[in-house]
């Protein structure tokens, strides 16, 4: 049982430091509008590759929370920031302001949660935004 506290210490520590991350690639929603759209993307893909890592650093509540945050970040890997034609495109679309918008608020809340949840345990506050239906992301 003594490996137990030091789980929980692992995943508040990395919970921490994945919200500290997923806080240096969004800004706030004036400064992200500025940006040119392919930043934007950048920025959006980047918070889902720390999503991903942490994802691989941990397991339990944590890891089901943090995966479940790449899931409903994943549409962000089928955008694309150039116009092509049809041919060249590959699948992915171009996203709407509305969609980069609505991403990034999710980025935002994304790196609110851990912060709020370490004091709880992942699995109060971070289970509730993530059920099937919420709009939190």
């Amino acid at each position: 049982m003594s490996g137990q506290p030091a789980r929980s210490e692992a995943d508040t520590a990395l919970a921490r430091s994945t919200a500290t991350r997923l806080a240096t690639f969004v800004g706030t929603a004036a400064a992200q509008e500025a940006l040119p759209g392919i930043e934007r993307l950048e920025y959006l893909r980047e918070a889902l590759a720390v999503l991903a890592v942490g994802t691989t650093h941990t397991d339990g509540q944590l890891a089901w929370f943090l995966g479940r945050a790449t899931a409903a970040l994943a549409p962000v890997l089928q955008w694309r920031a150039l116009t092509a034609d049809r041919e060249h495109a590959l699948g992915t679309v171009l996203p709407t302001p509305e969609e980069f918008t609505d991403a990034e608020n999710a980025v935002r809340h994304l790196h609110n949660v851990p912060a709020r949840t370490t004091a709880h345990g992942p699995a109060t506050e971070a289970t509730a935004c993530l059920q099937p239906g919420s709009r939190d992301l």
